[in-house]
């Protein structure tokens, strides 16, 4: 052990759990926290004695081990400490943060042999010792508050909070495939869904600055980390974070960003303190999800995050079949802690499957879109969505995300029978479960970008809206059919409300630039756009839109530069084509048209179309235009917006353009 430097934290343990201390110590001792660790198997005499004592009277804060050890020694050193420790609260003011207890296993608050001190405070779960990087955060915190003499030091509440289940919002999954697919591409670092492709998104760095003040009934939902021994159960715990993000994100009156912005903070060692300013948020929600066999272990803390207490903690053992009644416990306890209000809402069991296989298929088949993205991607998705399928035959969801992958792969293969089977399974959805956004939000991208009808897209997205408020998708949504119209400025006002809710919204960013291109304000554009580059400088749309906007100021050679950085050989060219034309470079600029005509007319219709408008080569623009019509090209949905077709509004083949696919000229 050191010698007494200011701020230490003192751990006290049973040398039975000198294994899971010393894991503990070592979260800690990455954190750049100071911990008084004895290492010793042995602990005695009067020399030994004095210096435990000095330390305990001079740490910062003292952290208990609680577990079955300890619950079998009625007597032990540890005890003495515990003992001394208690003593030294007597003299501190009860706001005063000081004991930390930890429990390493299933040792039961209630039945622990414990002090009573220690009943007081909120106790924090590290099964085994394996002390997620959080827990080192929220010590940090404490440390922080105890050096901040004008910050108040919030008193622990008294207990856990074990709310009763409530009735649970009408849902669905925010996933961030049906975002991408959604006529928005949520997942432009994916490369998935034909908006993927043409408008993928990346997360931005962080929201508009402003001088609200952060409302207490807020809260992030973190990733909760897979501590399964096998890693490849990462999708199940991140299946766990996104239904509680939609779940809570429908509380009328709590604050929830969605998906994008929370798992922006995966892997990623920040404060509790970061991550609340950037989310703009009160609290944060964490935890952990442990599977095994038929067994599931999760545990969930709302941490406050101006002080690092918990304000609700709490470990569940349960079947795995149990999933979805841990969530509806841990949404309502949040709820309950936070002082939301719930609303009444239909019985989404339509939505929810039966099977805990079929469920395990379909989060295992939204994480290969999520995690690898493309078309690559596409078809082990498809056999896993099959197989929930096959297993519960009525499992909504399941059709909806199916839907989405089957129309992204027809867009991408011009396979006319993939998308028909896509407008079935939408409707599938839709038939199975009338009540939830997801079978809506599908039938709405298919019948914009498909079937050019848009009051009917307008309409299903109004539905989802109206059965899921908190929806990101349905949101993102909104902002779409918006733009489809040709309504720039409402466009733009959604979308910063997009953002205002989901400050790390990649899509959000994405539509205000390209909403602020559409109006020709290029600098304005640009920000937003260089936003989401700062934040996914891997994504290939985020690097597209960059490329794209420095073309539109002027600044062709950059533009070149940054487009030939972009690892996707289809834009590539595109982007080569455009600027150098710019350049004046006319052998280039051909070579690489000729190329992209070569390798993608059968899909890129569009796309050639504009290449052509930005040429000023109206003629061939609308012969292309017409091949994309023939073709059903979805990028047709684009027309009112796209900065680089609007070259040719003021052309009567354009106006004639619009009537013909039933847009308003």
């Amino acid at each position: 052990m050191s010698e007494s430097p200011t701020g230490a934290v003192f751990l006290s343990y049973a040398k039975q759990d000198g294994e899971a201390a010393r894991r503990v110590c070592a979260a800690l001792q990455s954190a750049g926290i100071e911990v008084w660790f004895d290492q010793a198997d042995l602990r005695g005499g009067d020399v030994w004695d004095q210096k435990i004592r000095q330390q305990i009277r001079d740490c910062a804060l003292f952290v208990p081990i609680i577990s079955h050890a300890t619950q079998e020694r009625l007597e032990g050193y540890f005890r003495r400490e515990w003992r001394l420790a208690v003593d030294r609260t007597h003299d501190m003011a009860s706001r005063m943060a000081f004991l930390v207890p930890v429990v390493i296993d299933d040792t039961a608050e209630r039945e622990a042999e414990v002090p009573d001190e220690f009943r007081k405070v909120q106790w924090t779960h590290l099964p085994d010792g394996e002390a997620a990087a959080a827990f080192a955060q929220r010590v940090s915190a404490l440390l922080a508050a105890r050096s901040a003499p004008n910050r108040p030091i919030r008193t622990p509440q008294p207990a856990a909070i074990h709310a009763a289940p409530v009735p649970r919002p009408r849902t669905s999954p925010q996933r961030p495939w049906i975002m991408a697919l959604l006529a928005v591409a949520v997942i432009a670092a994916l490369g998935v869904g034909y908006l993927g492709w043409r408008r993928g998104a990346a997360p931005a760095p962080g929201a508009p600055s402003s001088t609200t003040a952060i409302p207490d009934k807020s809260v992030a939902v973190l990733p909760f980390v897979n501590m399964s021994s096998d890693k490849e159960q990462e999708y199940f715990s991140d299946g766990l974070s996104d239904e509680l993000i939609q779940m809570l994100g429908n509380v009328p009156d709590l604050r929830v960003p969605g998906r994008t912005s929370s798992f922006y903070f995966k892997g990623r060692n920040e404060t509790i303190e970061t991550i609340s300013k950037q989310l703009r948020v009160a609290n944060l929600l964490e935890g952990s999800v442990r599977k095994s066999g038929d067994r599931l272990r999760v545990t969930a803390d709302l941490v406050r995050a101006d002080s690092g207490y918990h304000l609700w903690s709490e470990t569940f053992d349960r079947d795995a079949k149990d999933i979805f009644k841990v969530q509806d416990e841990i949404a309502a306890a949040v709820v309950s802690a936070l002082q939301a209000k719930l609303v009444p809402t239909s019985d989404i069991a339509s939505r929810r499957t039966s099977s805990t296989a079929a469920y395990d298929q379909y989060l295992l088949a939204n994480q290969m879109l999520v995690i690898a993205g493309g078309i690559e991607s596409s078809q082990p998705a498809l056999e896993a969505l099959h197989k929930a399928i096959d297993l519960d035959p009525n499992y909504a969801a399941a059709y909806a995300l199916l839907a989405h992958v089957d129309s992204f792969i027809a867009d991408r293969t011009g396979n006319a029978a993939q998308l028909q089977l896509a407008r079935a399974e939408a409707e599938k959805a839709i038939s199975l479960a009338p009540n939830e956004a997801d079978g809506y939000i599908a039938r709405a991208h298919l019948r914009s970008a498909f079937g050019w009808d848009w009051a009917g897209a307008q309409a299903d997205v109004e539905q989802a809206l109206a059965l899921s408020p908190g929806d990101g998708a349905a949101r993102l949504a909104y902002v779409d059919v918006l733009a489809t119209a040709g309504r720039h400025q409402e466009a733009i006002a959604e979308s910063r409300k997009v953002i205002a809710a989901d400050p790390l919204s990649g899509s959000g960013y994405r539509l205000l630039g390209e909403e602020l291109l559409a109006i020709g304000d290029a600098a304005g554009a640009e920000a937003a756009f260089q936003r989401g580059l700062q934040i996914h400088p891997e994504s290939v749309s985020a690097q597209w839109d960059v490329a794209e906007v420095l073309l539109f100021q002027g600044r062709a050679a950059e533009a070149l530069t940054a487009f030939t950085r972009i690892n996707d050989p289809a834009r590539q060219l595109r982007g080569v084509a455009l600027a150098q034309h710019s350049l004046g470079h006319a052998q280039e600029a051909q070579q690489a048209l000729d190329q992209m005509i070569a390798n993608y007319a059968q899909v890129e219709a569009f796309q050639i179309a504009e290449t052509y408008a930005w040429r000023g080569e109206k003629d061939k623009a609308f012969a292309w235009l017409e091949r994309a019509y023939r073709q059903h090209d979805a990028g047709l949905s684009e027309l009112k917006y796209r900065a680089l077709i609007l070259k040719l509004r003021d052309d009567p083949r354009y106006t004639a353009l619009l009537r013909k696919m039933n847009l308003p000229a």
